[in-house]
Formats: structure tokens, sequence, C-alpha cells
């Protein structure tokens, strides 16, 4: 009798669960069973396995043959399984050493020749290894560079099941090249990427080179001030942003230009950006380190499920996801489906979402900044003068109804974005500023509220909260005397005064200021409002 086991990862969501792989050799009919609650892609692994190692030159030992998974109770999918599953069997054939392999963890899926395929969720596989105390992994050698992000672990890139063995018996390993011509596409990275995954999800459109330009730039804008200043307010505090007007008015061009105005991705945040791509199926190839903030548009026809995450069997990472620490811009708001709209309320408080399903429950990383977009009313001329706007008055309340009062509750800026006049279509006023240049005052600003933050839970003045905000740091004696008013007239609520001073303090740093004054407060209040008070048109008062 034969037995050995090696390690291998099973990822529930963003989450691994290090799962032991059991075989065991016994005299009798030769068969080949596997146990451990597998999923059809799983079981399908004793054929793969079977052609690869006989087709690595290994013999297929002729015995009855069980490979368990283990613990059982946790579901298993993906071939990821397959090298720790090859690898088992044979140490149990006494191939390779047991020893050797006892406390090796490997990921990969086996192709009938023996080539080892990459799998998608390289990134969070090896956090999870990492943390129940492994170090050392085997991996895909296109997957080698992802899990090398994970410090103080082994990693060990192989192109073979061939490699494998030839590693684990001290032999010499043979050089395995790629076997397609040079200039076609390698057919090995197509698990990498999930069809249709990646339309409107991912990285912030353009790409910066050497020279910074290839980029939307905020200055091809035209006009639009105070939707610029709310955006660099939104951009300097995450602050939740929605933008209201009619058709052309460059609504989605602003909401474009939001990512690059944001700062890059700290280490942390970058893995976690990762492993949520990585799991998804969206990781562009040959970057395994994302490092820029993601952005991500649905389409309004998007399900419940597509954006909050969900789906058959073990629920996968939704639209919200996909925006961690980057920005979800939801064009056409009004054009979702209300339940949809209603299920992002839980994520925008806890910066997290929790996924039931029969499968088991994930929690899934959705701390991100979203931007709503939406006409005024179905033709979108309702606030144009002369535009013809004939929708009746009760259709313009139903469609502006459409996003709830306690989604809206939750977005600190509200603004009007007035059609673009003649003279800033034709550049009679001049460039507005650059992307580059407000991308500085944002950095200084979050910088100047990172020190203030210091110590606590808190990185963002929009995640504070506002018991903290009115007993440890206040704002200047009296400057809350307006938005006081406006709370005892039942125009703003308890949570909306909160958020005006999140939005204060957001000002002041942007200001070079130490506390909010009553400027900034007035600006906070014109900017959550809606209503224009005069703030915004005070000469430094959005910056």
């Amino acid at each position: 009798m034969g037995f050995a086991r090696a390690c291998s990862v099973a990822l529930v969501g963003v989450d691994g669960v290090v799962v032991e792989v059991q075989a065991d050799l016994e005299p009798g009919v030769a068969a080949f069973t596997l146990v451990g609650l597998p999923d059809k892609t799983l079981v399908e692994s004793r054929d793969r396995v079977r052609a690869a190692v006989v087709n690595s030159g290994a013999a297929w030992p002729q015995k009855k043959l069980t490979v368990g998974l283990s613990p059982a109770s946790v579901p298993k999918s993906g071939a990821g399984f397959d090298l720790a599953v090859a690898a088992a069997v044979l140490g149990a054939a006494e191939v390779v050493d047991p020893a050797a392999i006892a406390d090796l963890v490997l990921i990969g899926e086996l192709g009938l020749d023996g080539r080892v395929r990459p799998v998608r969720g390289i990134l969070p596989a090896v956090l999870a290894a990492a943390e129940a105390g492994y170090r050392q992994v085997v991996v895909p050698r296109q997957c080698a560079a992802e899990a090398a992000l994970v410090p103080d672990v082994s990693v060990l890139g192989v192109r073979s099941l061939r490699q494998l063995i030839a590693v684990l018996t001290d032999g010499v390993v043979p050089e395995e090249e790629p076997g397609d011509p040079p200039g076609r596409p390698d057919p090995m990275l197509a698990g990498l990427l999930v069809p249709g995954a990646g339309l409107g999800t991912g990285l912030a459109p353009g790409r910066p080179d050497g020279d910074g330009t290839d980029f939307p730039d905020l200055a091809d804008v035209t006009g639009q001030q105070t939707a610029r200043r709310a955006l660099e307010v939104a951009a300097a505090g995450g602050h939740h942003l929605f933008l209201s007007g009619p058709p052309g008015a460059g609504k989605t061009m602003l909401a474009e230009r939001l990512p690059w105005l944001l700062p890059p991705l700290t280490r942390q945040d970058s893995v976690e950006v990762t492993a949520v791509h990585s799991v998804a199926g969206i990781l562009p190839p040959g970057e395994p380190l994302v490092s820029r903030p993601p952005y991500c548009a649905p389409h309004h026809s998007a399900t419940m499920q597509s954006l909050v995450g969900g789906g058959t069997g073990v629920p996968r990472p939704g639209a919200v996801s996909l925006a961690h620490r980057g920005v979800l811009f939801l064009d056409e708001a009004a054009e979702f489906h209300s339940r949809a709209l209603d299920a992002l309320r839980q994520p925008l408080e806890s910066g997290h979402v929790v996924i039931a399903r029969a499968a088991g429950v994930v929690r899934l990383p959705a701390r991100f900044l979203m931007v709503l977009a939406a006409n005024p009313c179905p033709c979108g001329r309702h606030t144009l003068h002369g535009a013809g706007c004939e929708c009746p008055p009760s259709v313009i309340r139903r469609y502006q109804a459409r996003l709830s009062g306690p989604l809206l509750d939750r977005v600190d800026l509200r603004v009007e974005v007035e059609p673009v006049t003649r003279s800033d279509l034709l550049g009679r006023g001049g460039r507005g500023e650059s992307t580059a240049v407000v991308a500085d005052r944002v950095r200084e600003a979050r910088e100047r509220a990172g020190a203030r933050l210091a110590g606590t839970a808190w990185r963002l003045n929009s995640e504070v909260p506002g018991q903290e905000l009115r007993t440890r740091w206040q704002p200047a004696p009296g400057a809350l005397a307006q938005a006081e008013r406006e709370l005892e007239r039942g125009l703003l609520t308890a949570r909306g005064l909160d958020r005006v001073l999140r939005v204060a303090w957001t000002v002041a740093d942007l200001r070079g200021r130490d506390r909010p004054e009553a400027l900034d407060v007035a600006v906070a209040l014109e900017l959550r409002t809606g209503i224009a008070r005069g703030a915004m048109s005070v000469p430094g008062a959005g910056t």
C-alpha cells in the first residue's frame, strides 16, 4: 500500500482554504476514485491527470487509487487541483519522495500532454497558503510573477509536469519551450480570462505612457466649473457623486476622468484589487499587479447579481467588488432596476458585500467611489428652456423617483450639469486645468487628511463617523450655523448633516485650512443639496 499527500487551495470568493490532497494506493482492480465534494470540472481531473502522467514519461499505477480532498465539507471547483493530485499520486507510487511534497502547495491545471496551464485566482490562493503557514508553492510559469507578490513565500514556476518531477527527484530539469510559433496568441493564457467578464470593468480607460498624455484629460471638458470642482472634492475625500443634466452636457466625460485624479494604489490596496481581478478573470496577462484605481461602468441593463456579485454555485465578484478602491460609474442611473440600485446601499455603508448562497457565504471587498449620472426626465430636456420637453409632470416625478431617497441620502455630492455654452464650446473661455494639476491638489489634500487621521481606522474624510467629526475634530466656532438651520427646517437628515461635515473637511483640506470654516460648510451644503447658494462662486471656494 502507498500513501502520499500534497496541498492545494480552494477559493471561496476571494478567500482561500488550504486543501489537503491525499492519494492512497491499494491492491485491487485498477480504478480511480475522487472524493471530497468536487464539482464537475474537478471530477474530470481524473482523465487529465492520468494522461498527463503517462505523457510525462511516468508509469501510471495499476492499482486501486483513491484521492481524497480534505476538508470534505468545503466545496471545491476548477482545474487548479490537477497539479496537486498528480503530485500526490506520484508520491503514493513512490515516483517522487512523499516527504518532499507533504508541505508543498501546488496550484495549476494539467493538459493531456503534461503541460501546466495557468488558472485564475493565483494571488488569493497563495495569500491563503501563506496565512496558513506554508512557505513553498508551485504554480504555472505564467503565474509565477503574480504568486511572487506574496512576501516570504518561495515560488517555483513550472511549465510541465516533467519539470516538476525532475525538481522533486533532483534530476536534470528539461527545457520546455512554448509550442506555438512566435507572434501567435498563447493558448495557455486562455484560462486566465473569462470571455465577456471585462466588458465595462477593469482598469481606467486609457494608459499613461512615458510622457503621461495617453489618458483622458480633464482639460478636454469644456466649461462645467461647478461639476469640475465637485469631481475634485469627490476624488480628494472619497465622496460619492450624482451628476444630473441633459444629454451631451459632459457627465460621462467627467466620470471617465475621475480615476486619473485618484492617487496610485498603495501596496496593500494593489494586492486587494489584484486578488479580486484575478478571481474574476479580468487581470491583464503580463501585469501581475494592478497599480491604478480600477474603473467599472456596467450597462444599465445589469442585474442585481452582476452588480453586487452572485451566480450559480460559489458566488463570484460583481461590479462593486471589481471597482474596489476605484470608481463605479452608473451611467443612465435612472434606467437601472430599482432592486439593483437599492442593493448598493449596504456596500456603500460597510465597504464590503456579504452574499449567501446554498454553496456558502462569501464576503467580498467593495469600498468604491460611486458616480451616478442621470437625465432629468425620459427625454432629457426638462431643464432646458425652450427645448420642447413634452414629458408630463407625473412621468418626470416617476422617472426621478427611480433613484430612491435612501440611496441618494448616501451620496454626498449632487451637481446639476448645465448645457455647454457656445463661448465655452468654441474655447473663448480658455482650457480648464489639466488632470495632472488637479491630481496634485487631490494628492496634497489626501496627505493632509491622512496625517490628521493617522492612528485611526479611517483614511478618507468620507469614512469618518459623524460623531468623531463633531467631538474629536470640531469645525471653527459658528461654522455649522447654516447647516443646523437646514436640519431644523427638515432639508437635511441627521445622516445628511454628517455628510455635509465630511465634505466640509475635504473642502478645507483642498484649501489648506486646519479646520472647516463657514465658507467650507456653505460649499459643502451647496454640493450636498444641489441648491445654488453663491458659495461656489467665491474665488478659491472649491479648491
